[in-house]
């Protein structure tokens, strides 16, 4: 009898455990609990990246959601730029929010090529945020199968190019992975922008923008993609205000 009602008592833990887990799942997968929530006063500027997932953007709403800035996508590999690109660079420009322009790198075109996609579809803007190259791995390019080096020769040149254009350094967009394999030391002249969004950065990295979710809900989009990217600056408001440092 003893046996039967420690067994029933774990199988009632059991659930109670399943079901808690469970809950915690949809309610990180719906965006109402997040993993990762960085302290407002150790953080205090606070920011989005978008796309054209987030569709149609009314930037007077978004930019009024205790955010400071945000970067929009410009252009992917040597030809694409984002449906949704002049648009949301020229209505977030009209609002108080500072923005800056993203290209996604492509494994697969010289870094000359992107350079141009990305110069010949962002003008400079009073103010604007540098220039963002996010590297990362996609589609059949992983950490074992890319060419690192190869890699890493066209992204110097773009980086080199996007630099004598808008006279500031890129900002890199990483992940572990691209981190440690193609930009690893040979970009110290570049800022970072860390994806970690199921844990804090590692103490190692050196980081000026974090992107801590992927799971926000915020008003001011109705795209396909309900959820939205957030990002901290590693700084104070006045640091902020005058970064980049000339």
């Amino acid at each position: 009898m003893g046996n039967k009602r420690i067994k029933i008592a774990f199988l009632i833990s059991f659930a109670t455990l399943a079901v808690a887990a469970a809950l915690i799942a949809a309610l990180f997968y719906f965006g109402v609990f997040h993993i990762n929530d960085p302290s407002r006063s150790v953080y205090p500027v606070r920011g989005v990246d978008v796309s054209r997932y987030q569709g149609e953007i009314d930037w007077k709403t978004l930019s009024s959601e205790d955010i400071s800035f945000a970067f929009i996508k410009a252009t992917e590999g040597s030809s694409h730029v984002d449906e949704r690109f002049e648009y949301n660079w020229e209505e977030a420009g009209k609002t108080g929010l500072r923005i800056g322009a993203y290209h996604f790198f492509s494994f697969e075109t010289s870094g000359d090529d992107q350079a141009d996609n990305f110069i010949s579809a962002v003008e400079p803007k009073e103010d604007m945020l540098p220039p963002v190259i996010d590297v990362e791995f996609y589609g059949k390019f992983s950490k074992v199968n890319t060419d690192a080096d190869g890699a890493a020769a066209k992204l110097r040149v773009m980086v080199d190019r996007l630099t004598e254009r808008y006279g500031m350094k890129p900002i890199l967009y990483v992940s572990d992975e691209t981190l440690a394999t193609i930009v690893g030391s040979g970009f110290d002249d570049c800022d970072v922008w860390y994806r970690s969004v199921y844990g804090a950065v590692g103490d190692d990295v050196d980081w000026t923008f974090w992107q801590f979710s992927n799971r926000f809900r915020l008003s001011g989009y109705e795209g396909e993609e309900k959820y939205i990217d957030m990002n901290v600056f590693c700084g104070t408001e006045k640091e902020f205000e005058a970064y980049p440092a000339s």
